[in-house]
């Protein structure tokens, strides 16, 4: 007893020591460096130059680049037309009042005059039918549709949100950036007369209302925000249409063939037509929540999109303009009663108990920053035309893959992979085929856009070092140092960071907003140690380290080293091994076509082979592989002695259709060797560990393929695997894995690589094992193939 009193004094002692050290500010005098400060900050977000080359030229100016960030809940007597003391006290609600507000136009009445409309209703009365007797009833039937779907605008009800709103966010949020430039592209883009359509990422439930407001407040006008019904209870759902809300009806997901579903079909398709032909902004969300197990890319959002293109299509509107928007949080606000995982619809009172509980946490918690990116708009005309060009063969994974894997043939074959994990709904089925395929690619188009023009967070940065670096613990000294490191690496590579300022201040805000799961300890030294919390705080620097995976997709090549190189080796001997470029470029593909789509977000017009020579560049440039020639070789730069083939000897003269470049003989294959820098091996370690939570979670989702109970309901079979991910981390320490996402993205690619396979049940979809994995020798085979990419 009297041990167990003594830990519990020691456990009580060093709580309070580390209270006192959040509190106190790290409790130790630290020089004040001042890194970066936006000096090489990138200008993010330009559009497409293959698909969109005439907007990529006429929406942009360099001049846009110089204008800097504003802070858009900052609000002062001078954003109001008015002065004095009583305004200093008053601004909110005076900047609220002076929002302008489009007039109410009437579109119940043109939706139901609608041609669509009027020819559904025409077919659905009966032949005998009194006149003025049922259409009354049909038109009835419209305004129900109707008022599920919008609801006229409320302008006192929006002036007094917008008010109520920006006093919440000011109290919540440190502050919300947004870059001037990009306010500008946008405005340039409204000013040519066409709708705009933001096409948005999704990280909280606060971004259908904080997005809304950062536009409204610029001058755009009231977004109208598609919601996802699911999330949203009728009284809140009937709050948001006042707001702008747009919901999608239940019947328009019936089938093809339901009258009712051909009704609401109508009815959607006259509104989203008449929404655009006013010129209403429009914000679709084409990325689900994260945390809930379903595909990254919106089936409701591809819906939404899809309404959008057909209308062009028909020519309604000639075009419109679609600008990709992204929001990016220090740490995403948390959600009520576990939305994410349940999908429980949000009420109106839970609503407010959540606001109540985060004033009440005001003062007590760090505020976290948030910033707002809005990417250079783009024609869907334009894209329309010239993305069909792009449009190659496409095989599946398990054409791709599965010969490789069984060692029945070693050669990649030459084309790209078809992998959709999203599923189309009813609105989107009534689209042609090929229309159905365009909205699918725009959309992983649009989303990758949002993504590569996100900033970076310091939160991500913070966890991402000590997730993969220094998961045992680091003196905060040399954190110090690591953090502006890493920053730099991020800036270099055409990224952005959201912070900028001294480095002593903004590391310890980042940790003070991950005091949950980071823990600070004395040493005698007079420094700090700072260690990530076991457990869970692991699964949740992993979450955030997630963001700065786009950055550094290029330790994606540390499967192409692994075959060859052994990892055990000192760094010396293995930089003597030459690396052949056919080598990579085919270890490249095969790491490519083996992770998710949702996690390569690639854009649809560019090659894999592309990317490949895309991630050896990146390499090179940050001296990690050093160019080798052979002995014997005929050196790459001596262009005098290649020979002309027969195609170029015999061509006539003045025949000018192909460049005379492609008819030089190939040389032979490049070497490279990894470089013997003093800063290689840390660096390349760094980068090799960042996929290696998604690639444990894959062959550990192999190795239990022999102790999985088969067949079962793919949410029973990911709960086993969930569970054998959990026990391997209590007994390995891999925390990381154990996370519902990567348990549902190797049953998803195991699905489509054929390890799995998928039949129709009542209780549902049912999984069992292909025949061709039931031995235990092609289960081997696959998790060998998968642990060839893993950093030791």
């Amino acid at each position: 007893m009297l041990e167990a009193r003594l830990q519990t004094q020691q456990r009580n002692t060093q709580n309070t020591q580390e209270t006192s050290l959040w509190s106190s500010g790290f409790g130790m005098k630290l020089e004040t460096v001042t890194p970066f400060l936006g000096k090489y900050r990138p200008f993010v977000g330009r559009c497409c130059q293959t698909c969109t080359p005439k907007s990529w030229e006429s929406l942009f100016h360099r001049s846009i680049m110089d204008l800097g960030f504003c802070n858009v809940i900052l609000v002062k007597e001078e954003n109001t037309r008015f002065r004095g003391w009583l305004v200093r006290r008053l601004c909110y609600f005076l900047w609220s009042l002076e929002q302008h507000i489009p007039p109410c136009q009437d579109a119940p009445q043109k939706i139901i005059e609608n041609t669509g409309v009027q020819n559904v209703i025409s077919g659905r009365v009966p032949s005998g039918a009194g006149e003025g007797q049922v259409p009354g009833l049909e038109k009835k039937e419209v305004q129900r549709i109707l008022g599920h779907l919008q609801a006229p605008l409320c302008p006192f009800l929006l002036r007094l949100f917008s008010w109520a709103l920006l006093r919440f966010l000011n109290c919540v949020f440190l502050n919300v950036q947004l870059h001037k430039g990009q306010m500008k592209m946008v405005h340039k883009a409204a000013q040519a007369g066409l709708p705009l359509v933001f096409l948005s990422t999704h990280k909280s439930l606060l971004d259908g209302i904080l997005l809304p407001f950062v536009l409204f407040s610029q001058g755009l006008g009231v977004l109208r925000v598609a919601w996802d019904p699911r999330t949203c209870s009728p009284a809140l759902r009937a709050l948001l249409k006042k707001l702008g809300g747009l919901f999608l009806p239940p019947e328009a997901n019936l089938t093809l063939d339901s009258s009712e579903g051909v009704l609401a079909r109508a009815v959607v398709h006259a509104a989203i037509e008449q929404l655009l032909v006013s010129r209403q902004p429009l914000l679709i969300f084409l990325e689900e929540l994260p945390g809930a197990q379903v595909p990254r890319l919106s089936a409701l959002g591809q819906t939404w999109l899809g309404l959008v293109v057909q209308a062009v299509q028909v020519g309604v509107v000639p075009d419109a303009m679609l600008v990709p928007v992204a929001i990016t949080y220090d740490l995403v606000p948390d959600a009520p009663c576990d939305v994410y995982q349940a999908l429980a619809p949000l009420g109106l009172w839970t609503g407010a108990l959540a606001v109540l509980r985060s004033l009440r946490n005001w003062g007590h918690s760090p505020r976290v920053c948030v910033r707002v990116h809005l990417a250079q708009p783009f024609s869907l005309q334009e894209y329309t035309i010239n993305a069909r060009s792009c449009w190659g063969s496409r095989q599946t994974l398990e054409q791709l893959l599965q010969p490789i894997v069984l060692g029945q043939c070693t050669v990649v074959p030459d084309t790209e992979k078809e992998q959709d994990w999203t599923p189309a709904t009813g609105l989107l089925l009534a689209l042609k085929e090929e229309d159905q395929l365009l909205v699918r690619r725009l959309s992983h188009h649009v989303l990758n856009a949002s993504v590569t023009s996100s900033a970076v967070m310091s939160t991500a940065i913070m966890a991402t070092l000590l997730l993969f670096k220094h998961q045992k613990g680091v003196f905060l000294s040399q954190l110090l140092g690591e953090f502006s490191w890493l920053t730099e690496e991020t800036l270099l590579r055409g990224f952005d960071v959201g912070f900028s300022g001294q480095l002593r201040c903004l590391v310890q805000h980042t940790l003070s907003l991950l005091q949950a799961h980071v823990a600070l300890l004395h040493v005698q030294q007079g420094d700090l140690l700072v260690v990530p919390r076991l457990g869970p705080g692991l699964t949740h620097l992993a979450r955030l380290s997630a963001e700065l995976l786009p950055a550094f997709l290029t330790c994606a090549v540390r499967g192409l080293l692994a075959g060859r190189v052994p990892p055990e080796g000192p760094w010396e001997l293995q930089g003597i091994e030459l690396l052949s470029q056919n080598e990579l470029y085919r270890q490249i593909l095969l790491l490519l076509h083996l992770l998710p789509q949702d996690l390569l977000l690639l854009q649809p017009c560019q090659s894999s082979y592309c990317y490949c020579q895309e991630v050896l560049d990146r390499l090179i440039q940050c001296g990690l592989l050093v160019a080798e020639e052979t002995p014997g070789s005929r050196p790459a730069c001596d262009t005098g002695r290649q020979r002309l083939s027969a195609k170029l000897l015999w061509k006539p003269s003045g025949d000018f259709t192909d460049s005379d470049s492609d008819d030089f003989e190939e040389a032979e294959g490049r070497y490279f060797r990894l470089s013997q820098q003093s800063r290689c091996p840390d660096f390349f370690l760094f980068l090799c560990r960042l996929l290696s939570p998604l690639l444990k979670a894959f062959a550990q989702a192999a190795t239990f393929l022999h102790q999985g109970q088969l067949p079962d309901t793919e949410l029973g079979y990911t709960e086993q695997l969930l569970q054998f991910l959990q026990a391997n981390a209590q007994e390995e320490g891999f925390f990381e894995c154990a996370d519902p996402n990567l348990a549902v993205s190797a049953i998803w690619t195991f699905r489509d690589l054929g390890v799995l396979q998928q039949t129709p049940s009542p209780a549902g979809p049912m999984l069992y094992l292909s025949p061709t994995f039931t031995s235990r020798e092609n289960q081997e085979k696959l998790e060998q193939f998968i642990r060839q990419f893993i950093c030791s």
